[in-house]
């Protein structure tokens, strides 16, 4: 099967009450756990690359990575740029065979944010490519994004309409409490989703996909074994699953997933080398660490996102 754009995966999410999940990709054991997961849950995926990502394992490398997925399954597939900083990063990736790319515009002036958006939606429309943009802005740090917190902003619902019938983009990353990394919370600080937001947005833009960034929920089981094994993660907290299966359920189509894979991968190669501390082949630690991640995916599937059978 090639791959496929989001535009018939949202259609179906939105009206069935599930959400895709938008799995960030680095290396070919992420890759591999992943679409393994989902093929054989038949839950439709996105794959994703951030920019640090294509730095470290360089573009061509994760395209050839996905269609090796690709051959291995018979699920439905995007491969997505996530938070492109620029035009010419998002013309890069959709000439370079993405079928679906974000540009971050939001920490820019709204009126920029629009101009930029703009521009790379006209230029991914005519190569039969989709485009996710963002308004408002999340605290935490994913890669090349860094936002302090207390610098975050929420979405604003009085905006969404005027930004997507400019811009033209095809979804729309919302800020409603979200937060990139595994150190969302303080100890003590519950999460909280913007749930009035959500539902004044959905009735703003009615029908249009809503995508969720920063929504991992840094899953105490490989937080322990991180800890178990040398690690200190005492302090990380994340998204309860709950909230996010609420916003599956209406508007949000797309749910971003990055630090509980690498959560997952970590636990299981510590795990592994602390066992058998005389291991220096990769294949070892890495099929431990690999294991884990197909692991999160499956749970992620199953209770958070909704979307098992819906290949």
């Amino acid at each position: 099967m090639p791959l496929v754009t989001t535009t018939e995966m949202f259609k179906k999410a939105y009206e069935g009450g599930y959400a895709i999940g938008a799995f960030n990709v680095n290396n070919m054991e992420i890759v591999q756990a992943i679409t393994e997961a989902a093929n054989e849950l038949r839950s439709p995926i996105i794959l994703q690359c951030s920019a640090g990502a294509r730095k470290y394992a360089k573009h061509a490398y994760l395209v050839h990575l996905v269609q090796a997925a690709l051959e291995d399954t018979d699920i439905p597939i995007a491969l997505h740029l996530d938070h492109g900083a620029d035009f010419e990063i998002c013309k890069s990736c959709i000439d370079g065979g993405f079928t679906s790319v974000m540009y971050d515009g939001s920490a820019l002036p709204y009126e920029e944010n629009i101009k930029i958006a703009k521009q790379v939606a006209e230029y991914a429309h005519d190569k039969g490519v989709v485009v996710e943009a963002e308004l408002g802005t999340l605290a935490g740090i994913e890669d090349d994004v860094v936002v302090e917190h207390g610098a975050e902003s929420y979405t604003q619902p009085e905006q969404v309409e005027d930004f997507v019938t400019r811009t033209g983009v095809d979804s729309l990353a919302i800020a409603i409490g979200t937060s990139h990394g595994a150190y969302k919370f303080k100890p003590g600080q519950k999460p909280q989703l913007r749930f009035d937001i959500l539902d004044e947005v959905s009735k703003r833009l009615p029908g249009f996909p809503i995508v969720l960034h920063g929504a991992s929920s840094v899953l105490p089981k490989y937080v322990d074994i991180i800890n178990a094994n040398g690690g200190k993660m005492e302090d990380a907290i994340g998204i309860p699953e709950d909230m996010l299966r609420q916003a599956a359920r209406s508007a949000v189509c797309k749910i971003n997933i990055d630090s509980d894979l690498r959560l997952g991968l970590t636990a299981g190669i510590r795990e592994h080398m602390m066992a058998h501390p005389d291991h220096f082949d990769p294949r070892q630690y890495l099929t431990d660490g690999r294991a884990y991640v197909k692991e999160v995916v499956a749970h992620k599937i199953k209770t958070v996102l909704g979307s098992e059978g819906k290949a």
